[in-house]
């Protein structure tokens, strides 16, 4: 057995050429997937905009509306609960 064929045995044999054109084929790939995610989230973030601006109640002022409905429930809630009225003495009055 000749003894050049046992250099490098835990290595495989590997051509320079398909690494590197696999490589630069990954890297392309890379560039216009992130072109694709640019000009998709921009007419995302875009399309938001304009679906804000027509909006009858701005998701700020719709958030302070139901804000304050939740404040106002929790404090009859309380309310309620420290007084010790019930669900039945509420609903024959």
């Amino acid at each position: 057995m000749p003894s050049s064929t046992q250099q490098n045995s835990s290595w495989p044999a590997v051509r320079t050429g398909p690494i590197i054109t696999g490589a630069a084929l990954f890297g392309a790939g890379a560039l216009i997937a992130l072109a694709g995610l640019a000009v998709g989230g921009t007419h995302l973030f875009s399309a938001t905009r304009q679906w804000i601006r027509e909006m009858e109640v701005p998701p700020t002022e719709q958030a302070r509306i139901k804000w304050a409905q939740a404040k106002t429930a929790a404090a009859a809630g309380t309310a309620a609960w420290q007084n010790g009225t019930s669900a039945r003495e509420g609903a024959q009055t």
